[in-house]
């Protein structure tokens, strides 16, 4: 097996965390931990879920280029640690990104060599309900990914590949047979 860096992405509440994690019970993936300097939720651990650091911190890890990509994201900044991404390699698992659409982009700025997502909801009432239903945002700012999301499915052609996430444990098993898929595929230039 090749291990690839997966990029998983899609507007917020299309249910990216979930079909990550159904990826993740597979033994051939292993997540890349994003940090990220936003407040921590309910049941959230530090190096677990994320990288909680304070701006100062984030900013002196963008300095030192310790990040595949970084972005400002609803008012905080989220970024992928490369090196993380780099030692899930070498082990030979799939590294996989669960990042927004600016930080996919970033990363295929980058020239890596990458099967990227897009998650798309069944429907845009879905998406609107899942937003809602996650009880961790205020209306306000329910309000404000919502108008993010309009945006960010305009531009789902920039990825590798469309997934419909209708059904968690189907929306995974779809993403990893892609990746099998690649494999099964003759070397390009033979």
């Amino acid at each position: 097996m090749q291990p690839k860096l997966v990029v998983v992405s899609g507007p917020s509440g299309v249910g990216k965390t979930t079909v990550c994690n159904h990826l993740l019970a597979r033994p051939s993936f292993e997540r890349v931990i994003t940090a990220t300097t936003r407040e921590r939720r309910r049941r959230e651990q530090h190096g677990v879920d994320y990288f909680f650091l304070d701006r100062d911190e984030f900013e002196r890890w963008i300095a030192g280029d310790r990040f595949l990509e970084w972005a400002h994201v609803h008012g905080n900044l989220y970024g992928s640690p490369r090196a993380q991404a780099e030692e899930i390699l070498a082990r030979g698992h799939h590294a996989l990104l669960n990042i927004d659409v600016q930080g996919a982009a970033s990363v295929r700025a980058l020239g890596l060599e990458a099967l990227r997502v897009f998650l798309l909801p069944p429907s845009w009432d879905e998406l609107e309900r899942r937003l809602r239903g996650r009880d961790t945002d205020d209306p306000a700012a329910i309000q404000a990914r919502l108008e993010v999301a309009r945006d960010e499915l305009d531009r789902q052609h920039e990825f590798d590949c469309r997934v419909v996430n209708d059904d968690s444990h189907e929306a995974a098993a779809r993403i990893a047979s892609l990746l099998d898929d690649a494999k099964s595929e003759p070397p390009t230039g033979s």
